[in-house]
Parts: structure tokens; C-alpha cells; sequence
């Protein structure tokens, strides 16, 4: 395998498609696309193999399950030489769902999500009792509008491989 997987048009459709809906079988891909079910396989186990494609998740409602509150920090680092330290400590905290090393004000930005206002507070308390972080900004989500993978093809070519009747 190439140290760079060059991308085709072909494996470009075949993630935008599954992108939309994993749950899709290979044999309906490669009907759309006019290949076939054993194709799609085979290019699906070469991005797998190139490291494209990292795996497969399951996309959870979280306020149905009680976590009705979103919010992100930005996380100010007594130093930017504790960073691996603090990522360390911060992945041990189960409900922080993202977290980046960033440039400007913050060192470090993350997602956390929780039950309610008292469940924020509680984790904000362990996020800040790590000696490395000097203070965090909380900023609470009041909706999240957007929440999509990078898009691969076009909008119009999506639109020639949708199925009319979904």
C-alpha cells in the first residue's frame, strides 16, 4: 500500500454513499455505481488498509439518553509543555467527547456533554483540578445546527447516486 492512498472517483462515491448511511449493503453500492458488490469490498478493504477509513461508529441521540447539555471549553495550560500531560488526564474524564490542541487564546478545546447544569459543574471541578490547567471559559450549546462528515464528492454528484425514493 502507497504511503499516500491516492483517492479515485470511484472510492470518493462509495464514502460519500456510506457516509450518508453505513447500513447500506455493499451489493446496493456497487448497483448505484455500476460495479460490482465484490468491488466495492475489495476497495473498501484497500481504505481500511490505507487507514481512510478508521472504522465504523454508532451515532447515539444523547438527549434521549439524558444528556441534554453540550458545552465546550477552552482550556488555558499553565504551559504548553504540559499538553501531553493534560490530554493524558483529560481522556480519563468519560464525558469530555472531543478535545484539540489548538493555536490562538485557548491551548485546548473540548466537547463535553452531560446531564444537566449540576453534572457540568461537577466535571468542570475535575477538568480544573489538574495542576497544569490554569483556568477554563465554558460555553454552553443552545442547538447544534450542523453535525456532518467532510463531504467527498460534490452536492450535484450526490445528488445523481441518491435513490429517488429515499
Amino acid at each position: 500500500m502507497p504511503a499516500k492512498y491516492e483517492l479515485d472517483d470511484l472510492d470518493r462515491k462509495i464514502l460519500a454513499l456510506l457516509m450518508e448511511n453505513a447500513k447500506r449493503p455493499y451489493t446496493e453500492l456497487g448497483a448505484r455505481l455500476f460495479v460490482s458488490g465484490g468491488t466495492i469490498h475489495v476497495r473498501m478493504n484497500k481504505l481500511i488498509a490505507a487507514g481512510v477509513v478508521r472504522g465504523q461508529t454508532l451515532t447515539v441521540d444523547h438527549t434521549r439518553l439524558g444528556y441534554d447539555v453540550s458545552a465546550f471549553l477552552g482550556i488555558y495550560l499553565k504551559g504548553s509543555g504540559l499538553y501531553n500531560q493534560a490530554a493524558a488526564y483529560l481522556k480519563g474524564i468519560q464525558e469530555i467527547v472531543s478535545a484539540h490542541y489548538t493555536t490562538g487564546v485557548y491551548s485546548i478545546f473540548a466537547k463535553v456533554i452531560c446531564r444537566d447544569t449540576d453534572h457540568l459543574r461537577d466535571v468542570l471541578q475535575r477538568i480544573q483540578a489538574f495542576e497544569g490547567i490554569q483556568r477554563t471559559e465554558t460555553f454552553i450549546s443552545l442547538e447544534e445546527t450542523i453535525d456532518r462528515p467532510v463531504q467527498v464528492i460534490s452536492a450535484a454528484e450526490m445528488d445523481e447516486l441518491r435513490d429517488p425514493s429515499e
